[in-house]
């Protein structure tokens, strides 16, 4: 158990300083890990535990906490969602005090600027990721397809587009 706790801390608080444009930038990475790496449990079950922390109130990582839980019980919770949380926060504390610290500096428009594109790429990369996972059949593939397609060309509000596909796997569409 002290191997697995150790494990756990040293994968979340490498990722935790990787998560950089978001949480979910570090999904790709964190399901290699948990699944891949340690067979701690199977990507489906991996893509369950995420639509179940994105399902529920509170921070959208709460995957993490999941994974502790799930791997290692409450200790395990506790180990993750500490290694999770803590050294990206003292990071962002330190970089929000540069940041407002350098503020009129005109590099720093070009900083965000070329920053943009990579955290998007990344996000594009964990979605593809939870969808390979969560997809079984050519239909949830085609609803999936069919939901990026509304999602980047209209302005449906992105709840609707959930909805909809929930009342299409409701209906038993997604399993054929």
């Amino acid at each position: 158990m002290n191997e697995t706790l150790i494990a756990l801390a040293v994968i979340f608080s490498q990722l935790s300083l990787l998560a950089f444009g978001g949480g979910n930038t570090i999904l790709p990475e964190m399901q290699r890990q948990v699944v891949d790496v340690h067979h701690w449990m199977p990507a489906s079950e991996f893509s369950a535990l995420f639509a179940l922390a994105q399902a529920a109130p509170g921070p959208n990582l709460m995957i993490v906490t999941l994974i502790g839980w799930h791997v290692a019980g409450w200790a395990g919770m506790l180990v993750t969602s500490v290694a999770k949380f803590g050294p990206s926060s003292l990071v962002t504390i330190l970089a929000v005090h540069a940041w407002e610290r350098f503020k009129d500096r005109p590099w720093r428009r070009y900083a965000q600027l070329g920053l943009m594109p990579v955290t998007a790429g990344i996000i594009a990369a964990s979605a593809a990721l939870i969808a390979e996972a969560s997809n079984t059949t050519a239909i949830a593939w085609a609803i999936t397809s069919f939901t990026v397609v509304m999602a980047m060309t209209t302005r449906i509000h992105p709840l609707w587009l959930l909805a909809v596909g929930s009342l299409i796997g409701l209906a038993g569409f997604g399993q054929l």
